[in-house]
């Protein structure tokens, strides 16, 4: 490992990305987050050296940077290596951060501060990490922040750039929650891990300055599947419904031969080799893939919150959340969505360099502050 991604946290944690595989790092948490804008002038000059692959002949300049400063690396396929060798392979993380680094592009000041707690679940503890305004006094609204990773890898580390986006563009507290990971934690583990920290928000709220009626859930792949059946569970639990759900490029469903499966079989950051990996990974037996809580198109959707999906053009899971889309609007749930063309899995929290990025952040803040009021 060249390097401790969360030292770079420290430096640029802004950077990090969606459903990346984690390097290992430290769990204490950054005390210095920096902000998702970056220096327009500067990004703009970044350019890909070569051309689009075959996979990807729509692919954004910059978002093609990235890829290209990922596979310089030369890490082993994720779906080649056991779980915990997985966990130590560069990210597009630091591929960002690299591009960042080579071209100098200056990071704003943090708008939020972060603290840290570990909460009681069944079986053990989870951490929560917890971003709050440095501005107002409160209570501010909350939102309940999944992260990505196929259930096995990354961590709240690797995707702090989307949990403080959110809270910078929304002004609300964001609580990235750290639930145990496959294999070590097999399936429903990560599932009840997320349903623990949405019902400790709910009866904690007021105790971190947050708003106890004005709770948002969002979360990126596996964390966006998280995320919507954590609305499923407090439904069915009787509790307090969130007022939204953002689901970006979501796990919501089993079959890996849809269209963008087919079509984005090779793709990175992520592969329908890998997707196959992750399952493996997260179930006791392949079977339970089709479990309604995986298999999200399968479940009863009716009395959801108003939904906001977004999806990326070139990503095997584009199919998932246009499906979901569908199943949700057959529900009778209100939902927004949007596909975002030339960019790849993993786009999300890639403001600094990646304008698309820029603009799904800034669309799924429009739909939260939207529920707030």
């Amino acid at each position: 490992m060249k390097h401790n991604i969360f030292k770079w946290t420290l430096a640029m944690s802004t950077l990090v990305l969606t459903f990346s595989c984690s390097k290992k790092s430290d769990t204490k948490d950054s005390q210095n987050m920096t902000a998702t804008a970056g220096d327009s002038a500067k990004t703009s000059a970044i350019k890909p050296t070569g051309a689009a692959p075959d996979w990807g002949k729509t692919m954004k300049p910059e978002m093609l940077a990235v890829i290209e400063k990922l596979g310089s690396y030369g890490d082993k396929p994720i779906e080649t290596l056991k779980p915990q060798e997985a966990r130590k392979n560069h990210t597009p993380t630091d591929a960002v951060m690299d591009l960042v680094k080579e071209n100098n592009i200056a990071m704003p000041a943090p708008k939020v501060d972060t603290t840290g707690t570990n909460i009681d679940v069944t079986g053990g503890k989870i951490h929560l990490r917890m971003y709050t305004p440095k501005t107002g006094n409160g209570p501010f609204p909350v939102i309940v922040y999944y992260h990505g990773g196929g259930f096995v890898i990354a961590d709240p580390d690797v995707y702090n750039a989307s949990a403080q986006g959110l809270a910078e563009q929304t002004g609300a507290i964001v609580v990235s929650v750290a639930y145990r990971r496959a294999p070590e934690h097999k399936f429903p583990t990560a599932h009840n891990d997320a349903f623990a920290a949405y019902e400790w928000v709910v009866k904690n709220a007021a105790s971190i300055k947050g708003d106890p009626k004005k709770i948002a859930v969002a979360g990126e792949s596996a964390g966006g599947n998280l995320a919507a059946n954590v609305s499923i569970m407090a439904r069915d639990k009787k509790i307090m419904l969130p007022l939204h759900q953002i689901l970006v490029y979501p796990i919501a469903q089993s079959d890996m031969n849809t269209a963008s499966y087919v079509k984005y079989a090779n793709a990175k950051p992520l592969n329908k080799a890998m997707m196959a990996w992750f399952t493996k990974n997260y179930v006791n037996t392949m079977s339970e893939a089709k479990d309604p809580r995986i298999s999200l198109v399968n479940a009863d959707l009716k009395g959801l919150p108003p939904t906001t999906i977004i999806t990326a053009e070139i990503d095997p899971l584009n199919q998932d959340g246009k499906m979901l889309a569908e199943k949700l609007s057959a529900a009778g749930v209100k939902v927004d969505s949007k596909d975002y063309t030339g960019v790849t899995h993993e786009f999300f929290g890639m403001a600094i360099i990646v304008p698309e990025a820029k603009q799904a952040q800034a669309y799924a803040a429009e739909k939260l502050k939207a529920a707030f009021k």
